[in-house]
């Protein structure tokens, strides 16, 4: 187990910083964890911060058509493109590469928080974040997460729930 820092405005990165002021969310920045060793897998964010894999809420970038879209997962279940393309009556769904992650977000793969990035895309939550009263997602930085209730983070993220979660076989 690691431990945790209280980041508080220092360590929150200056994007995400000024993406919760201006979401009023002035209370968040002092419940931010820094973690001296990285966050950036759901494992690595959860075994760090001691909870289960499925209160991580990871922010994943795709392209539909071209299009980026975010998608937010519970950090024990993969996406599904199918349900993803279906969901948004797309054409075709691939993961986006990084390039295309940092050009969209403003963020690394592996710190992308669930809102408070750089160009507004389609957002959708995947109904599996509701099971939980908090989770825990990326706040900018491979080492920095926050928790949040589901409704709350889905609602600042002006996500849409959805069913995209691949089924088990």
């Amino acid at each position: 187990m690691t431990t945790a820092d209280t980041a508080g405005d220092s360590a929150v990165h200056p994007r995400f910083a000024e993406a919760l002021r201006a979401l009023g969310l002035d209370d968040l920045p002092p419940r931010v964890r820094r973690f001296p060793d990285a966050t950036r897998t759901a494992a690595e964010a959860a075994a760090a911060i001691g909870c289960e894999l499925s209160q991580i809420c990871k922010s994943l970038v795709f392209a539909a058509d071209g299009e980026p879209v975010l998608v937010l997962m519970d950090g024990a279940s993969r996406v599904d493109p199918e349900r993803v393309r279906a969901e948004l009556g797309a054409t075709k769904v691939t993961r986006a590469s990084a390039d295309v992650v940092r050009e969209t977000t403003g963020y690394a793969i592996g710190g992308v928080p669930p809102f408070g990035h750089r160009t507004r895309s389609r957002v959708l939550a995947d109904r599996s974040l509701l099971v939980h009263d908090t989770v825990w997602a990326a706040a900018g930085t491979p080492y920095t997460v926050f928790p949040m209730a589901p409704r709350e983070l889905i609602a600042h993220a002006g996500a849409t729930v959805a069913d995209v979660r691949e089924l088990s076989s």
